[in-house]
């Protein structure tokens, strides 16, 4: 390993034609390295990977970057976003859990660009606070001869779980700036509902909790805390402030957990003092996205609740979380369909997608899924339904009542459309047959939580 400045890490002689480049992302987004690769116009004809991109790197999607260098984005950040929409990049679509192993057996990396911590007595160093597939890419590239450049930000906690010996490391560049902060709005009364039902029907004491960030995952959060729910565990895929608040209130004991201990592949906070509460924290352990994300070890927790939100739903039950339009990309599939399909295979587990009824007036809950639009769960996918008006379980039901249950989620202008539309409808067998008794299966409105 050498320890250099980032002109002799990062440059034409390093970076060359054909070359495919692996990048860490979120708080972990190596800022010194990219601005690097902006700057030297030596570098072209490459191609970078990468997942939700963080902090001052909007040059690298002006249209002169995007020129020398072909962008693969897993998940669209707030630069990324209008160039991948006008053609200027290309949206890499994958499930979080499959990163790794795409990165393994299709997607190897030349380059690997990454951002560190340490380095520990051992002489490893912690990936600090984004794994993902960054492992994966890290032993690859090793494993064909190419180049490792970690970038080591004096302010990135060393989070515990996953790491690399120094000897995997080529280049070593020193930085010194603050991370990313990723802010939440304070909740509102419409995601302070939602997290009632959400806490009052399916957080008991001994689940597992998976969700993100968010209004709605921070108003879970004091709903939880109110209610006092004990011996919780966290396996998730992303670590935020929300669940910081629930381990030091002492509700997290991870005691039926399968490796005893919080663990997620990416951590962000919205302060400075949360990001140094990741450091050396032995509550907290870092992991790649195959193994915090993977089905079948969601499936081996106990009680998986996993939370996570959309963009919208259709009468069917069909869910989408990436865009409003098949080809305007607004984020990304990331790992909601790992933990729906995880959660409901563990023993008491429920898949949740939580979404306010209504933005700017219009409906979330609509009676189809625009044409071409990717969707994270389809209506085989038994998920329980959460808005401000109530909860639709889907186990055991027919379309029929699926659209009847549905509609109910809706805000009431557009409630009473959507069951207009269905009842008119040729399709849907015997409709009012759901209704006899005034209440659809499956749904709970909020008043009776």
């Amino acid at each position: 390993m050498k320890e250099v400045k980032v002109e002799e890490a990062v440059n034409a002689g390093t970076i060359r034609p054909g070359h495919r480049i692996y990048c860490s992302g979120n708080a972990a987004t190596p800022q010194v390295l990219l601005k690097q690769l902006c700057a030297d116009t030596g570098i072209r004809d490459v191609e970078m990977l990468s997942a939700l991109l963080l902090g001052d790197i909007s040059s690298l999607f002006v249209q002169e970057a995007c020129q020398r260098i072909t962008h693969r984005i897993i998940f669209n950040g707030p630069y990324s976003r209008k160039a991948v929409n006008e053609g200027r990049a290309r949206y890499q679509i994958l499930h979080l859990s499959d990163i790794p192993r795409q990165v393994r057996k299709y997607l190897q990396p030349d380059v690997v660009f990454l951002t560190v911590s340490g380095p520990d007595k051992g002489g490893n160093y912690s990936l600090g606070t984004t794994v993902e597939g960054v492992l994966a890419a890290v032993y690859t590239a090793k494993e064909n001869n190419r180049i490792v450049i970690a970038e080591r930000n004096r302010r990135m906690p060393f989070v515990l779980g996953t790491t690399i010996h120094e000897t995997a490391i080529d280049f070593l560049v020193d930085s010194d700036y603050d991370l990313p902060l990723s802010r939440v709005k304070v909740p509102d009364e419409r995601a302070r509902k939602i997290a009632d039902i959400i806490s009052a029907l399916f957080v008991t004491d001994g689940c597992t909790l998976q969700y993100g960030i968010g209004e709605v995952p921070e108003a879970v959060t004091e709903a939880i805390i109110r209610k006092g729910t004990k011996d919780l565990g966290i396996r998730t895929e992303l670590f935020s402030d929300a669940m910081r608040k629930l381990v030091e209130k002492g509700l997290v004991t991870n005691r039926y957990l399968t490796n005893r201990f919080s663990i997620a592949t990416v951590f962000l906070s919205g302060s400075r003092e949360g990001y140094d509460w990741y450091h050396y924290n032995s509550s907290l352990q870092s992991r790649p996205s195959d193994r915090t994300n993977g089905i079948l070890h969601i499936a081996a927790e106990p009680k998986m609740v996993a939370i996570n939100s959309a963009l919208g739903v259709d009468l069917h039950g069909n869910i989408w979380a990436d865009s409003i339009q098949a080809r305007n990309i607004y984020s990304g599939v990331g790992g909601q369909a790992d933990f729906l399909r995880g959660a409901y295979l563990s023993p008491g587990g429920i898949p949740i997608i939580a979404l306010k009824s209504t933005t700017h007036g219009l409906s979330k809950i609509v009676d189809k899924s625009p044409e071409g639009i990717t969707t994270t769960a389809i209506p085989a996918d038994p998920v329980v339904l959460v808005t401000e008006h109530g909860a639709f379980d889907p186990r055991g039901l027919s379309i029929t009542e699926h659209a009847v249950g549905i509609a109910h989620l809706a805000a009431p202008e557009h409630r009473d459309k959507l069951l207009q539309h269905i009842f008119e409808s040729k399709v849907f067998n015997k409709p009012a047959a759901v209704l006899r008794g005034g209440r659809p299966k499956g749904f709970i409105p909020y008043e009776d939580i």
